[in-house]
């Protein structure tokens, strides 16, 4: 995929002169051979066989994953590594087949060890920095940057298997290098603290998304609500505050991907409509399929389309089915339906590994991908180039959109943000803040 041409070079110089009715006989050979597809570098054309095999299938899949690289969009590792290791990753073996020791043997929210994601095929992965909500207003920010710490720390630790990666081009080149990228999201606006100041830090640090809420909403944006059921809390922001929205411009300057995973429906229309660059929801699903505030309403994807960005869909059970299991056709059938309704450009893969409890069967941890695929395969609307969109190509071309977006901005010349949330909105939630005021000498 990535294979450069080489240039013919000149005589002289003491190279072997070849007679030009010898070099007529090596062209004809060569072009032989490349039609036969034998004995040249160049791959043929993968072909999608509809009526395959299993195996067959899985074979053409293995292909496929290593001329394109599969991305995820959400991997919840690094929390895991605090709750079982307190983040010391002295004692913490990712060689290991983790499924066969304690205590990541009896949890049913692990399913990630290099192992499994080689098995699977990863060609890249988001790992995410996520602190709990009762974080917020506490020490979310200094948690946040810990798991940050510990995610560059696990990459360090295996350089010959992970790469850090922070554009599509260093994705891209991790690929060819046979590592898995390792790109690192931030999920929860709370993580910030009200601060454009501290996103900006966690964009030098490396981060490449911020996912706008958790499932509790910040001063300036709302979250989906845990049950449909649930009363709205009248105290949040009905979608994006003033703030809100300038958060999301500075997100655009900055290069950060706009995630709207875990946020209301409003929320994500008034993000949408505020948004110059493509948006992501990096571990979502479907609404008209299951009626989960964390699924993406039919209206929403369509706006998706126009906006450019991509919906990566979620494998937890409890979002493809609204119960508490799910088959891999479960999976297919929201990959589908983003298809259908906002264009095959527009879909992703985000599991939400080791972020879960309930999984469909046949997708139980990373190794699993493949089989995804394979199912996909035999749906005869599905062609290799299809396949490849989804595994990674769609991502990878929003984040050059979002960086053009940067790019743009900056040529603009425009000046970072500076604004504040007003007092009035922090009232009885700033008790654990240090308040600025103001010296009269200073007036």
């Amino acid at each position: 995929m990535w294979s450069k041409g080489g240039g013919g070079g000149g005589g002289g110089g003491g190279g072997l002169e070849v007679p030009a009715q010898v070099w007529g006989g090596v062209c004809l050979v060569l072009v032989l051979a490349g039609v036969a597809g034998v004995g040249v570098s160049v791959p043929l054309a993968l072909r999608a066989n509809h009526n395959a095999s299993q195996d067959e299938r899985l074979n053409t899949v293995k292909t496929l994953l290593t001329e394109t690289p599969l991305v995820d969009g959400h991997n919840d590792l690094p929390w895991n590594i605090r709750k079982f290791m307190h983040n010391k990753l002295h004692s913490f073996n990712f060689t290991a087949e983790l499924k066969k020791l304690r205590p990541w043997s009896r949890s049913s929210w692990s399913h990630t060890d290099l192992p499994r994601l080689k098995e699977g095929l990863v060609g890249a992965q988001f790992w995410v920095s996520y602190v709990p909500c009762e974080a917020q207003r506490l020490n979310a920010v200094q948690l946040t940057i810990e798991q940050i710490d510990l995610i560059k720390r696990l990459i360090e630790q295996y350089p010959d298997d992970l790469r850090l990666a922070t554009s599509a081009d260093e994705v891209e080149a991790a690929f060819r290098e046979g590592r898995i990228a390792s790109l690192i999201g931030v999920e929860g606006g709370h993580a910030i603290q009200n601060s454009l100041g501290v996103l900006r830090a966690l964009r030098d640090l490396g981060v490449r998304y911020l996912t706008l809420t958790h499932t509790c909403s910040t001063p300036w944006a709302e979250c989906a609500r845990a049950r449909e059921t649930d009363i709205e809390d009248p105290n949040s922001p009905r979608g994006l505050t003033h703030f809100g929205r300038t958060v999301v411009r500075e997100m655009n300057r900055l290069g950060l991907l706009v995630d709207l995973s875990h946020v209301s429906q409003a929320t994500m229309r008034e993000a949408l409509e505020v948004s110059r660059a493509p948006v992501i929801f990096s571990h979502s699903s479907v609404y008209a399929i299951c009626r989960n505030p964390r699924n993406v309403p039919d209206d929403i994807l369509q706006r998706v389309a126009v906006n450019g960005g991509v919906v990566m869909v979620s494998f937890y059970t409890h979002f493809l089915t609204c119960s508490q299991q799910a088959s891999v056709k479960d999976v297919v059938d929201h990959i589908n339906h983003v298809r259908k309704v906002a264009g095959v450009e527009h879909v992703g893969i985000g599991a939400d590994f080791d972020g879960v409890n309930k999984l469909p069967k046949g997708l139980e941890d990373v190794s699993r991908y493949p089989h995804l695929f394979a199912e996909l395969l035999r749906d005869d609307t599905w062609s290799i180039e299809d396949l490849k969109l989804l595994a990674g190509q769609n991502l990878l071309r929003v984040m050059r959109d979002v960086e053009k977006v940067r790019l743009d901005m900056r040529e603009q010349k425009a000046a970072p943000y500076e604004e504040e949330v007003p007092p009035d909105q922090l009232e009885g939630l700033t008790s654990c803040s240090y308040k600025f005021n103001k010296d009269p000498d200073d007036s």
